[in-house]
Formats: structure tokens, C-alpha cells, sequence
């Protein structure tokens, strides 16, 4: 198990607590590097949608355990937010709750010449995530999907 791995453990055993005193959903805990600043996002969701004050208010308890328990050897910043409007989805509850939706696609490799799609999430198991497109249906394996989120107009 990496390093990432442990810490996104670790945090998510120290906010779940957190989260189900505030009925909230955790949407997901990445530790990531970008341009050079390691980061500890926490994604929080619930009923209605989650606010600045409910992300502040994790983010300030969180900040107290974590000062008990400093596991994260690097300097980090914490962020807490919602997971947004383009949310990944990657966890079995994420899959059931969007049946019915419209869903966006995009796989590693070209299938029928491109890469993206967009259409409604059928069905999903295990191995493979079915959308529908008017009359037809596709299914793809999730091993070649980089990325599905809810599709969203602007």
C-alpha cells in the first residue's frame, strides 16, 4: 500500500466520525501533489447540498484531531468542499444513486474512433458500466475507463 493510500486511510477513519455527527456524506479523501503543495481534499456532500459554513465546520474539527494524531509526515494544505457539479464516480453508492442519469465517459484508449461519451448509466457491476445511447447500449469495461462523473450542460 502506498504512502497516499495509508494517509487517505487514516484520514477518512479520523473524519468519519466527524461526518456522521453532522449527517454528512463523504464523497471522497484524495492526498495529492500538485505544482509542488501537497494536498488533503476531503469531498463532503448531504441532502440539499453542502455549504461554505458546513465545510468550515469540518475543516476546523478535522484540523483539531489531526493536530492530536499528525500522521502526515509533508507539509499540506486541507481543503474541504463539495464534490462539484463534474463529481467522479467511483465508489458503489456513487453508481447506484446515478442509474437513470446522464453520465460522461471518457476511456483510456479510443473505442470507435473517440474517447468520450456521453449517454445514460444503465447498469454497472463490478467489471463493466453500461450506458445507454437513444436505442442503443454500450458497455465498457471499467478498466478502460479514466474517468465517469455526471454529465453536466452549462
Amino acid at each position: 500500500m502506498s504512502k497516499r493510500e495509508i494517509y487517505e486511510q487514516k484520514a477518512e477513519s479520523l473524519i468519519t466520525p466527524l461526518i456522521l455527527e453532522h449527517q454528512f456524506e463523504l464523497v471522497d479523501i484524495e492526498y495529492i501533489k500538485e505544482a509542488g503543495t501537497w494536498y488533503l481534499r476531503i469531498y463532503l456532500d448531504k441532502e440539499g447540498g453542502i455549504t461554505i459554513d458546513d465545510c468550515e465546520t469540518i475543516s476546523r474539527a478535522y484540523s483539531e484531531l489531526v493536530d492530536e494524531d499528525d500522521f502526515i509526515e509533508e507539509a499540506y494544505i486541507l481543503e474541504v468542499s463539495s464534490p462539484g457539479l463534474g463529481r467522479p464516480l467511483k465508489k458503489e453508492k456513487d453508481f447506484k444513486r446515478s442509474i437513470g442519469e446522464e453520465v460522461e465517459v471518457r476511456t483510456y484508449k479510443a473505442v470507435d474512433k473517440q474517447k468520450e461519451f456521453i449517454g445514460i448509466l444503465k447498469a454497472y457491476d463490478g467489471d463493466t458500466v453500461t450506458l445507454s445511447f437513444d436505442e442503443e447500449d454500450m458497455v465498457f469495461q471499467r478498466s478502460d475507463i479514466a474517468l465517469i462523473r455526471l454529465a453536466f450542460d452549462f
